[in-house]
């Protein structure tokens, strides 16, 4: 797959240093992830170690952290980078590092000085991988309906309980894991606290790898906790601030990471789809010399254009550090639509070839799946836009008193720019 320049359409989103970024995001997913593709897809029951370890190589697990502590400092447009051109090319690749930021934020945002001491270091350079576990199996997203509970029995705290579709769950060394800490009816923004708990801690137990319908090699599975002592040092922020650290790390990060991936996957996908139907020959021609196809290939086109503006458009927003909670929603929704209309319209263009693994298209439309779903599927995506649609228009019904995650928190996400050579 040819590695394409920056598109025009996001050139007031990139700098110079951006763009050095994006390059050399594709000349290592193109040298050194796409040969490992093959490997994940003939072995979906087996946890890809090797593109950790690459990723690990390159510091980009920590795009985010500051430059004290050994990262990147490189901010949220840095960071969609990687994981976009990544996803063009293994969509595997570009989840597991998408899915260890999102606790990252979780240590920026909440950590304490000695916690940002003893573990961010770790994380820029790939030696500590973190993970976050909210999701629970007969709960799924809901918070609220959390079962996994920690209780104080006077020296240290006492966790357990079972989390579902952990990312990265077989490759992390460290897991932020929200757990109930009161009695049943106390309020779910006050009812739940955050803990680092080590994967090699006594009654942490992960569960058998299985193989999923797309991303093959990544792991997003089952860990139990089984009376897991924690101390009280091993809390994240505040007793009963869990709801926010999982809220805020899902928002500002789970979000856009997830837009993406998406966009990643989209674009491959339009790519792919324009090579077959340009060397299918057709008549005295190509398939793309029919009208019917070029109709299809120009709204893969515009859908494409729309999904790339969406996507930077919003982390360029939490870089400056303005409010825009609403724009990461709609980036994450709105982007895995058009993706998922790209990957419709690429399978029917392909014909009976799509539904065969001799082309990547077949890879690329399963990977598609994988996003809808997680940090809120597209139902909840729009109906939190529509609450704050109601609001601003003074709705009795809706709440007044939300505050947008990037607003509360702008002085942890925003990005100094002024000079990014220094920060890439």
């Amino acid at each position: 797959m040819p590695m394409p320049a920056t598109p025009a359409t996001l050139d007031r989103f990139l700098t110079p240093a951006h763009q050095a970024l994006w390059a050399d995001a594709d000349d290592v997913a193109t040298r050194e992830i796409l040969p490992l593709v093959e490997r994940m897809e003939s072995a979906p029951s087996r946890v890809d170690r090797k593109t950790a370890r690459l990723l690990a190589e390159r510091r980009w697990f920590g795009v985010t952290v500051p430059a004290v502590y050994g990262g990147m400092q490189a901010g949220h447009v840095a960071k969609t980078i990687l994981i976009h051109r990544l996803a063009r090319v293994c969509g595997a690749a570009a989840a597991i590092l998408q899915a260890s930021l999102i606790p990252v934020a979780a240590l920026l945002h909440y950590g304490n000085t000695d916690q940002h001491a003893a573990l961010l270091p770790g994380v820029a350079d790939g030696s500590l991988l973190m993970s976050i576990a909210v999701t629970e199996p007969d709960q799924g997203g809901h918070i609220g309906g959390m079962k996994a509970s920690a209780e104080w029995d006077g020296k240290a705290w006492v966790l357990s309980g079972t989390k579902a579709h952990v990312g990265n769950s077989h490759l992390a060394d460290l897991h932020v894991v929200i757990a109930r800490t009161t009695p049943p009816g106390t309020r779910t923004s006050q009812a739940l606290t955050a803990f680092l708990v080590r994967t090699d801690q006594r009654g942490v137990h992960v569960h058998r790898h299985t193989s999923k319908l797309g991303l093959h090699g990544f792991s997003y599975g089952l860990i139990s906790f089984d009376r897991v002592r924690i101390p009280s040092h091993n809390i994240l922020g505040e007793e009963g601030q869990g709801f926010d650290v999982a809220q805020s790390s899902s928002v500002l990060y789970g979000r856009p990471n997830l837009a993406a991936v998406s966009l990643g996957l989209h674009e491959a996908a339009v790519t792919l789809t324009t090579q077959h139907v340009s060397s299918r020959p057709r008549y005295k021609g190509a398939v793309a010399d029919l009208g019917v196809v070029r109709d299809r290939l120009g709204q893969m086109s515009a859908r494409l254009i729309m999904a790339q503006i969406l996507a930077y458009h919003a982390v360029d927003m939490l870089d400056r550090g303005l409010p825009c909670d609403m724009e990461l929603i709609a980036a994450k929704a709105i982007g895995h639509e058009l993706a998922a209309e790209a990957g419709r319209d690429s399978m029917e263009l392909h014909g009976a070839n799509a539904l065969t693994d001799d082309y990547p298209l077949e890879r690329v439309w399963r990977d598609m799946q994988t996003t809808y779903a997680p940090a809120g599927t597209g139902e909840v995506q729009r109906i939190r836009l529509a609450q704050t649609l109601l609001h601003e228009q003074g709705h009795p019904g809706e709440e007044t008193d939300r505050t947008q995650w990037s607003a509360r928190l702008a002085h942890l996400t925003r990005h100094a720019r002024a000079d990014p050579a220094a920060a890439l």
